[in-house]
């Protein structure tokens, strides 16, 4: 069993580090939590809520000391978080994250990893459309599965202190290359994503009546729409930029699909309907069998 951390940064405090440094509170009560965000209301938060026992708006001033770092902010932000933290890390301390993606965080961040340093991607798979240090649980990561891509040279005692803690927080943890890694998120997180945010989008185009007439008639469909479309939108921003063109070949094998559709409902072909429902019903049905509901 590989030994917990003694320190760990937490850089950003939204709803995914918040919620592992709740579960480093119950399981792993001797490792020192130091928070870092960037304004002082959220740091303020962090402190009131006791999840942290250290804070400070310096990210270099966080990970000194810290033999694990945890990038929590929005993808976008990684490569100048990288530049400042980089010559501030301790040998053989080991540097995660908890983005969508995954390619963009070595192409972010490896240019200012220094030698001595494990460079360990990750991807805790759970979340709600809430944010903030208040949005955070223990139980979120409960069932789920957490996704590393360590580079082929990584070290494996690294990589298993990462798995272990991720373990300790309730999740199976699954090893896959980068590339795969964002072409499966793709399909199963950011396309869903991007059809939600369009959806509820569209509803902005419609006339105020109707439109208010969407808001009292919703039924669980719409409502689950506008729980994702609520996600934080400059994560969101980051991820499709930053994944681009794993979600354009998705958005694309889509389109298609969608077109068939049109044709189909438009020479009502009720036979290709009742095909593909049946199919995408069976779907669900494993999705549940999976635990991932």
């Amino acid at each position: 069993m590989s030994e917990p951390f003694s320190r760990v940064a937490l850089i950003g405090l939204g709803l995914v580090n918040s919620s592992l440094a709740r579960v480093l509170r119950q399981k792993a009560p001797a490792t020192e939590i130091v928070g870092c965000a960037r304004s002082q209301a959220t740091i303020d938060k962090a402190t009131e809520l006791g999840f942290v026992d250290r804070v400070t708006l310096d990210p270099a001033q966080a990970v000194e000391g810290c033999d694990l770092v945890v990038l929590g902010s929005p993808v976008g932000t990684f490569a100048p978080l990288a530049a400042k933290i980089g010559p501030h890390l301790a040998e053989g301390a080991t540097l995660t994250d908890v983005g969508s993606v995954k390619k963009a965080v070595f192409a972010a961040v490896s240019p200012h990893v220094p030698p001595g340093v494990h460079l360990i991607p990750g991807h805790p798979v759970a979340g709600t459309e809430h944010s903030g240090p208040e949005a955070g649980f223990a139980e979120m990561f409960e069932g789920r599965w957490c996704i590393l891509t360590p580079p082929p040279d990584a070290d494996p005692a690294a990589v298993e202190r990462v798995a272990a803690l991720w373990c300790m927080a309730g999740m199976s943890v699954e090893l896959m290359s980068a590339d795969h890694h964002d072409a499966v998120l793709a399909i199963t997180s950011h396309l869903p994503h991007l059809i939600a945010y369009n959806i509820v989008g569209t509803v902005t185009d419609l006339e105020e009546e109707t439109k208010e007439e969407v808001f009292k008639y919703a039924a669980a469909g719409f409502r689950d729409f506008t729980r994702i479309a609520a996600s934080d939108p400059i994560m969101w921003r980051d991820i499709f930029l930053t994944n681009r063109e794993a979600v354009l070949e998705m958005l694309g094998r889509f389109s298609e699909d969608l077109s068939a559709l049109q044709r189909a409902i438009r020479r009502g072909d009720g036979a290709y309907l009742e095909t593909l429902f049946t199919r995408t019903r069976a779907i669900r049905r494993g999705v549940i069998e999976a635990k991932q509901v």
